[in-house]
């Protein structure tokens, strides 16, 4: 089977970790047996939030020019078809009008060479939209990470519209979680299938932190509720009071936590570290004695599972569809209330408590994922979706 595979979130050169799920799993389904392709959307205007100083800008700038039309990734060819679309907040819904007519072209030539069989897109907007109106007629299979049905299609109606049509014309739409399954068929999927994402599986265990360590690995944005974690360590300073905090990501909010760290007399005991390529922010992830992220909006979240492989237990939220979903298929990642710093609190407290139980629970998240959220399984998953679409 030959797929081409379609996404604006994909790892470049100067930005590994950007859509590095979508490179896994399209390495997955090659790993799988099917041929595979990438065609990467890349606007080469710098982020506005590059733009608060000019030498920012100016790097910034340069970064987003810099990047290779053609690069391989594992056994990947990548192309990265570049498209101009106007700032991002007020038109997103509209980039896959933008980016259609260079997609089109980049389709037809890679026809010529590699006829596949399907493409594969990540996110309806605006990966899907610009597949439909680049290629109508090739058979569309859409992943839906969360962003579409909870970001996109909220903001108005040319967002939900644009998700929509994509939804109406794709043969299958693949959710990342049940919860994102439902959303997609409300939005007018008529063909949903849960399809999770994956992990590696190390050989064994980091070793154990020298002091009791919390690691958070997400983008420094609001909605991952890192400002909770902190809380939680203010009030666990007397009982544990050689826990320390690492965060481990870049954001706008990276700034508001350190100073709230410092406010909270903390600034000794948190470490912000950062964007790290990937696998090493999962080796820091594997290093802590707790992978803590309480955030809020969660489709699914690699980064319990990436954590979770290496024996480390997890904590997060109730009432968000992915981990809930994690948290059903088997022990090893615990949940409490959201925005809630003392139900947190009382939580990591518990199992820094009672070393015996957190092992025990360590061992029990190694199982879960080795059972049920591997990239072999999401390989295996994804190409049995694709033999059905094209049935």
């Amino acid at each position: 089977m030959r797929v081409c595979v379609v996404a604006e979130y994909y790892p470049r050169r100067h930005d590994p970790v950007r859509g590095i799920w979508a490179h896994e799993q399209a390495r997955a389904v090659a790993d799988a047996g099917a041929d595979v392709r990438v065609l990467a959307l890349h606007r080469p205007i710098p982020p506005r939030s590059s733009l608060a100083s000019p030498g920012a800008a100016v790097t910034g700038l340069r970064d987003a020019l810099d990047q290779p039309r053609r690069a391989r990734m594992d056994s990947l060819e990548v192309r990265y078809v570049r498209f101009l679309a106007p700032p991002r907040p007020r038109t997103y819904a509209h980039w896959g009008a933008w980016a259609a007519p260079t997609l089109s072209r980049a389709l037809r030539a890679l026809r010529r060479e590699f006829p596949y069989d399907l493409v594969h897109a990540h996110y309806a907007v605006p990966a899907g939209d610009a597949v439909r109106r680049a290629a109508p007629e090739a058979p569309l299979v859409i992943s839906v990470h969360g962003g579409d049905v909870l970001a996109t299609a909220p903001s108005g109606p040319a967002g939900r519209g644009a998700v929509r049509r994509v939804f109406e014309h794709a043969r299958l739409v693949l959710a990342n979680s049940a919860d994102t399954a439902r959303r997609s068929a409300a939005l007018g999927a008529s063909a949903t299938r849960v399809v999770h994402l994956g992990t590696d599986l190390p050989a064994a265990p980091a070793p154990s932190p020298s002091h009791p360590t919390l690691v958070t690995v997400a983008n420094l944005d609001p909605r991952k509720r890192h400002a909770d974690v902190l809380s939680a360590l203010w009030l666990l300073r007397d009982r544990h009071p050689d826990l320390r905090y690492v965060i481990v990501g870049d954001g706008p909010e990276r700034e508001p936590l350190a100073r709230r760290a410092a406010e909270l007399g903390l600034g000794a005991r948190v470490e912000l570290r950062g964007q790290l390529a990937p696998a090493a922010a999962r080796a820091a992830a594997r290093e802590a004695s707790l992978f803590v992220l309480p955030s809020v909006g969660e489709a699914f979240g690699v980064a319990y599972i990436e954590a979770m492989a290496g024996w480390v237990p997890a904590i997060g939220c109730v009432g968000e569809g992915g981990p809930q979903e994690i948290a059903a298929a088997g022990d090893g990642l615990r949940l409490v209330a959201p925005g809630d710093a003392e139900a947190l609190a009382g939580e990591i407290d518990t199992l820094l408590g009672d070393p015996r139980y957190l092992n025990e629970l360590g061992r029990a998240a190694r199982a879960t994922v080795e059972r049920s959220f591997t990239w072999e399984h999401c390989g295996a998953a994804t190409m049995a979706a694709y033999e059905d679409a094209l049935r």
